[in-house]
């Protein structure tokens, strides 16, 4: 069965640079038909800011398109703002607005209609401020799709580093990193890199928790009491697992060579080092989702709204990590 031939793509705050990514992007024909989920009339005026002049196709379920729109072109599936959007400048009264571009993504990803969803930054401050209860892109997905556990991954080009725990105090990541956790993340990351990046057997670098991943338990006991057994059990299961690893020296060129992906135990030990061989060039994939979503690795610079200052490499990035992963579904 092939892919469907649809990407959705939403812009994310209308008053940050998602709009105007989108816009820029679309100076180049991409190699799939790719809808953007966003108000016609948000894109035509950042357009005409940007000194674009960039042609929008009015898409939708009564009229999807068969073909990607012609460079200088965007599809456009119209999502009416509530408020009129001045760049750089929050509005609560667009958080709902925010929620159906990305409502109308996920759903129309589960019913077959696109292949994948990319994503421009949101501000999630703006939309709990409205009221609505928001902590980001994949809890919401989550909750959308109904699945009980995504692993944060994010990927450049040669490393891809996906996280156990992800937005946690230090001081509560010891104990977070559990028997039960570690299993079903790296269950989530090896069946993922199976089926959406179509690698046959993964090979997974796992890190230590500790300083020299515990030094034989003189710098910490995680690694002899939780990390090592759970690792074991895991390739009794099939898994090709190498570590614990102590971080400092994984994130060497003889280690990383012959991986497909590193497991970090949280967010500081594994993106750090993701960001500086990728950053501007990263791509923020969620992993467990029955969908594709991919991102950008980075926020809604709302100073940068509509000046043309901005750089595309991390959508570009993100849209060709979803190409790649719905061909490998296919």
């Amino acid at each position: 069965m092939t892919a469907p031939r649809l990407f959705a793509l939403t812009p994310g705050e209308p008053a940050g640079i998602g709009p105007d990514l989108c816009l820029l992007l679309a100076r180049e024909a991409q190699p799939a038909a790719l809808v953007a989920i966003a108000s016609k009339h948000l894109l035509a005026e950042r357009s005409q800011q940007l000194g674009l002049n960039t042609t929008l196709l009015t898409v939708g379920p009564e009229a999807w398109p068969s073909t990607p729109a012609p460079a200088g072109s965007l599809y456009v599936w119209d999502t009416p703002l509530a408020a009129a959007v001045v760049p750089g400048v929050l509005d609560k009264n667009n958080a709902a607005y925010v929620l159906q571009t990305l409502t109308r993504a996920g759903q129309g990803c589960l019913d077959g209609t696109f292949a994948g969803m990319i994503t421009a930054p949101v501000h999630k401050g703006v939309i709990n401020e409205a009221g609505i209860p928001f902590s980001g892109h994949t809890e919401f997905l989550a909750e959308l799709t109904a699945t009980e556990q995504v692993v944060m991954m994010l990927a450049t080009r040669g490393l891809r580093v996906a996280l156990v725990t992800t937005h946690l105090p230090l001081k509560d990541v010891a104990a977070a990193i559990t028997a039960e956790r570690l299993a079903r993340v790296t269950r989530i990351l090896h069946a993922d890199l199976v089926e959406k990046f179509g690698i046959a057997r993964p090979r997974i670098l796992v890190c230590g928790l500790n300083p020299h991943a515990g030094e034989g338990g003189h710098l910490g006991r995680e690694e002899i009491e939780v990390i090592e057994p759970t690792l074991e059990r895991l390739r009794g299961e099939g898994l090709n697992l190498i570590g614990p690893l102590p971080a400092d020296t994984l994130f060497t060129p003889k280690h990383l060579e012959h991986c497909d992906a590193v497991l970090a135990m949280y967010h500081d030990q594994g993106l750090p080092v993701l960001k500086y061989k990728g950053f501007g060039a990263a791509v923020n994939v969620t992993l467990g989702l029955p969908i594709i979503r991919t991102s950008v690795d980075h926020g809604t610079a709302l100073d940068l709204a509509g000046s043309g200052k901005v750089d595309c490499g991390s959508l570009q990035v993100a849209l060709e990590t979803a190409y790649s992963m719905a061909a490998s579904r296919a």
